[in-house]
């Protein structure tokens, strides 16, 4: 949705909507939409300056990243931006601290669905795991762990850690 910033209403406008994306579209490939991403956002204007707040909600099937089965993520971020004309922006080597975060429309018009699927971009954890304690799969048989115990001996440690086990049960 492209929002004309020179028609823009005094009071703002609110858009509550389903977004369709494509897994191209985002970071993580892999990514299966179990919902539709459900989009609330509010766009006013301040002078020249857009502000936006907005809340994102889907449910994901996600792939842990430690024993590579599919799993629910779910999905519920709020963001609050401030965006400045284009005329404003600044050249890269003139940047200072404040500058870094700013947020910059171009054309007069702001693309909702842009910002909405940077939002969505966001939120994926950087190593998307099924649960915290998730132990992943065995480096012998490659049996997912979770699932139950594989017949392989677990405790054979590396020999070439041996010196540092002993080094440790001298202490």
């Amino acid at each position: 949705m492209i929002i004309d910033i020179d028609s823009l209403p005094e009071e703002g406008v609110s858009v509550s909507k389903d977004y369709e994306f494509f897994s191209t579209d985002l970071i993580e490939e892999n990514t299966v939409f179990l919902d539709p991403l459900h989009a609330d956002v509010t766009v006013r204007r301040a002078g020249e300056e857009l502000l936006i707040k907005g809340r994102i909600t889907t449910r994901l099937s996600l792939i842990c990243s430690r024993c590579l089965s599919p799993f629910e993520f779910r999905v519920d971020s709020r963001f609050d931006h401030v965006y400045l004309p284009e005329e404003l922006e600044v050249e890269r080597d003139q940047l200072d601290p404040v500058d870094v975060g700013r947020l910059y429309y171009h054309n007069r018009t702001l693309d909702l669905k842009e910002i909405i699927l940077e939002q969505l971009n966001l939120t994926y954890p950087a190593r998307p795991l099924c649960a915290e304690d998730c132990k992943g799969i065995c480096p012998i048989c490659g049996q997912i762990i979770k699932e139950g115990n594989c017949s392989c001996a677990s405790g054979d440690a590396d020999p070439r850690l041996e010196k540092l086990k002993t080094l440790l049960r001298d202490k």
